[in-house]
């Protein structure tokens, strides 16, 4: 069986979007996965969740026996894959339409060339509605095919080719040419937009489009400040994290797919199509450090509106839809069999209810990074952290489920009451440093309080660490966040037997678990799941921190290893290495980051930098 007629595991796929949508393209030119035409609509490709319903979008060679490579043209978001031949060489270009503003162009382009060789291409457009529950019929028009879903819910989509000749074959669009040296056609997605012309009717369409979302994208990534030793991973790290933020809103959706599984034929398959309060705060501060701060600014609008709204446990949802909307009813797509037969496959997120105070120690880390960086912040900002803060004066106590979102019942967690000194310590240094008006001493007490609280309630001095929660015996990787933060020194002799015990008990190499499967008992879940990526990131920087940098830089480079052929990363790492869980995954590009960016800065100077704030 070749690459072109079997299924393609998650990390032979690359990634193109508008920061509207993306998609996934594997190395066999197939286009297995587009929600369309937002990040959190149905899906319209899926053939990554169900190889036989759920849809596909695939040029490639006519032979089989072509080897493919696959690369993004430098600092863009364009997608090159190329087949090697014996007769010669092709190659597909693949990229969403972005605008010289930055703006979605709302057009999906694929062209297929022959660099070398006379070279025959197939062509099969086989969209699948509504997550393949929604059927559609096939008009040809003077303009292209148009695929009509059964409902209004659906868009009505174009498939336009003034290149190849298309034929329509059981409500899919299928096409035979051949192209010689240096010649190509061209395929355009588009919406139909009933009284609009569309700029993808000009003969020059496609090449002035991929001539300005090049531009776009290395005008934007130019403007990174990171010039550093690991550059081409930063910055396509960057390019990620930028691919998942909205255009329109400001949000940032954790990772742009549902259902891939954090184990092969497990059940924690998850929708992350969503903006985590938690994630996107942390993805701020990859962007600030990186000198993007309208993508910074734009995210602290968009969480300034939702802490005016009306909320249900706290002041803040721990997570929201990219427009804003609270409710996330999950559901489970019981007619997808799932990536490698893992189901179910579910979308929305049961989540959204969840409590997790956690969520506003990282928020309050980025308000006051972006007061620093030049974000200041305004009066009607104050006043919402300031009932933040007041609600954490009542609630900091409170059990939750925690940064990992346990579905087994509520406990007192150390990273939820961490991040809640961190809430309140930002928030007394952002008012001293901008004369804010606040309650100093009831603030200070609060702050004092919760350290003690974290010192006494949460060390185990058999163990020699701080345990994951209240009560409990085991580690957790979450607790590499308190040097990170600043909670604690990362040369305190508490913090140091905590992380050789996180080393023993959770880390093989550079491969760190988020915590101990098997002595958990409020997960509440099946099976067992991989390694956190992101958990690796942290261990290593957390590492850089401690002083031990030349470990931390052996062991950040040896996770620079594990990212597919385009530099993406998935959630988790299985047993195999293999990536797991959905994909690309922002939490652990923004994590690498971040300790590329330490690591980086330490080695710069020569020697261990002092523990400053």
């Amino acid at each position: 069986m070749t690459e072109s007629d079997r299924d393609l595991p998650i990390e032979h796929y690359g990634v193109i979007g508008d920061m509207r949508s993306l998609a996934l393209v594997g190395t066999n030119g197939s286009i297995d996965f587009l929600c369309w035409p937002h990040f959190d609509s149905p899906t319209v490709f899926g053939a990554l969740l169900d190889r036989k319903k759920g849809g596909r979008f695939k040029i490639s060679p006519a032979l089989d026996d072509a080897h493919p490579r696959q690369l993004y043209l430098s600092d863009t978001n364009i997608l090159l894959t190329r087949f090697l031949e014996e007769d010669g060489v092709a190659e597909i270009s693949d990229f969403m339409w972005v605008r010289s503003d930055g703006s979605p162009g709302k057009k999906l382009v694929r062209r297929a060339k022959s660099v070398q060789g006379e070279l025959g291409f197939r062509m099969t457009f086989d969209p699948r509605f509504g997550y393949a529950r929604v059927g559609h019929k096939v008009e040809e028009t003077s303009e292209g095919l148009v695929f009509v879903p059964d409902t209004d819910a659906q868009p009505i989509l174009r498939l336009r080719s003034p290149d190849a000749k298309m034929q329509v074959q059981d409500g899919a669009a299928v096409a035979e040419f051949k192209l010689r040296g240096g010649a190509s056609a061209a395929f355009v997605l588009e919406e139909v937009e009933p009284g609009q012309d569309s700029p993808a009717a000009a003969p020059d369409f496609v090449t002035s489009a991929f001539k300005e979302t090049a531009n776009y994208w290395t005008n934007w990534i130019g403007r990174s400040t990171y010039q550093g030793r690991w550059r081409e991973m930063v910055h396509r790290s960057a390019l990620v994290l930028k691919l998942l933020t909205s255009h329109k809103y400001g949000s940032m959706v954790a990772a742009p797919t549902f259902g891939l599984p954090e184990t092969l034929g497990g059940t924690r398959n998850w929708d992350y199509r969503y903006t985590w309060i938690r994630d996107a705060s942390f993805t701020v501060y990859a962007f600030i450090r990186l000198g993007f701060m309208d993508e910074a600014r734009a995210y602290m609008a968009w969480i300034h509106e939702r802490a005016c709204e009306p909320c249900g446990q706290g002041p803040l949802q721990l997570m929201y839809a990219i427009d804003g909307h609270h409710e996330l009813p999950e559901e489970e797509l019981e007619h997808l069999s799932g990536y490698a037969d893992s189901q179910p496959v579910r979308i929305g997120n049961a989540a959204y209810s969840q409590l997790q105070i956690d969520i506003y120690g990282e928020l309050m880390d980025s308000v006051y990074l972006s007061n620093k960086y030049g974000i200041p912040i305004s009066y009607e900002g104050w006043r919402n952290v300031q009932h933040m803060v007041d609600w954490l004066g009542d609630n900091w106590r409170r059990p939750d489920e925690g940064i990992w979102e346990f579905r087994g019942g509520r406990k007192e967690f150390l990273h939820s009451r961490v991040m809640s000194w961190v809430a309140v310590d930002r928030a007394l240094r952002l008012a001293d440093k901008r004369s804010l008006p606040a309650p100093m001493t009831d603030w200070a007490t609060l702050r004092d309080d919760i350290f003690r609280s974290v010192h006494e309630e949460f060390w185990d001095e058999k163990e020699r660490s701080f345990v994951q929660y209240k009560g409990g015996t085991s580690v957790d990787a979450s607790a590499l966040m308190m040097p990170l933060v600043r909670f604690i020194s990362p040369t305190d002799p508490r913090w140091l037997s905590t992380l050789d015990a996180i080393t023993r008990r959770l880390a093989r190499d550079s491969l760190v678990h988020r915590y101990d499967a098997s002595e958990s008992t409020f997960d509440a879940l099946e099976g067992t799941e991989g390694s956190f990526t992101m958990c690796s990131f942290w261990y290593v920087e957390a590492l850089a921190r401690s002083g031990d940098l030349r470990q931390a830089r052996f062991l950040f480079e040896k996770m620079l290893g594990y990212a597919n052929h385009v530099g993406l990363y998935a959630e988790e790492l299985g047993p195999k290495g293999e990536h797991l869980g959905n994909y690309p995954q922002a939490f652990t590009h923004l994590s690498l980051i971040s300790a590329a960016y330490y690591i980086d800065r330490e080695l710069s100077n020569g020697h261990p930098r002092a523990w400053t704030i």
